[in-house]
């Protein structure tokens, strides 16, 4: 059930009608405050929106993945040069995918006339300390193609591709299958640019602790004081 201007909007499956949704359509279609979309016209509305939830699903668990491929040997070039690509994937299918996707464009290779060496997943060596990433990125807008350099501070790769991404969908609009990552490295402290990274990463930052409550023993504790507690 979603709102629809000033009414209220029923999303019917046509499988799942019933003598309620008709009582309904009874009631309260003559009064213009319901109404009712079918199931296909709720799709045909909803594809693009639909396409974000996929994008967003896919976002939520990437993984990182080495992935080696060549030609097929043949009598003319028995020993094919090996292509290495490191690819971020929710998976090894993923993967294999925009493997051949990337390597098509790089040369002359596609997945009828080539193989799979090997596929592995790369974990982060230190998946508990908090790091600046710097991430090269190149994306296709409604208007063109745009190269683009962000910066994040996660603990890992992986996190900071998601959240790359989640912040190019969110600033750009821009979808999963449009943004093609270039380049992922650890920038140090003193090299960020950003200014939105670089005030975070001061070693004298501080917060204030707001709301603090002082505990006092209870032989300490009075019934009745003059004034009102305060937490600052």
């Amino acid at each position: 059930m979603t709102k629809y201007g000033c009414g209220i909007t029923y999303l019917v499956h046509p499988h799942n009608k019933s003598n309620l949704v008709d009582s309904f359509v009874e009631l309260y279609g003559s009064l213009g405050i319901v109404r009712f979309i079918e199931y296909p016209t709720l799709k045909s509305l909803l594809g693009r929106t639909l396409n974000d939830i996929s994008d967003l699903q896919i976002m939520a668990r990437l993984h990182e993945y080495q992935v080696i491929g060549r030609k097929l040997p043949t009598d003319k070039e028995p020993v094919p040069k090996l292509y290495r690509m490191r690819l971020f994937a929710p998976n090894e299918v993923v993967a294999k995918s925009r493997y051949w996707y990337f390597i098509k464009k790089v040369s002359k290779v596609k997945k009828a006339s080539g193989e799979i060496v090997s596929v592995n997943e790369i974990f982060e060596k230190k998946p508990k300390t908090v790091k600046n990433f710097g991430i090269w990125i190149r994306y296709d807008s409604r208007s063109g193609t745009h190269n683009m350099y962000k910066e994040y501070r996660e603990l890992t790769r992986c996190d900071a591709v998601v959240a790359c991404y989640q912040d190019m969908a969110a600033r750009h609009r821009a979808r999963f299958s449009n943004i093609h990552i270039i380049k992922v490295a650890t920038v140090k402290s003193a090299d960020v640019k950003r200014a939105y990274i670089s005030q975070i990463v001061d070693p004298k930052l501080k917060f204030p602790l707001a709301h603090r409550h002082k505990v006092l023993d209870k032989k300490y504790a009075k019934t009745f004081i003059a004034a009102r507690p305060s937490t600052l």
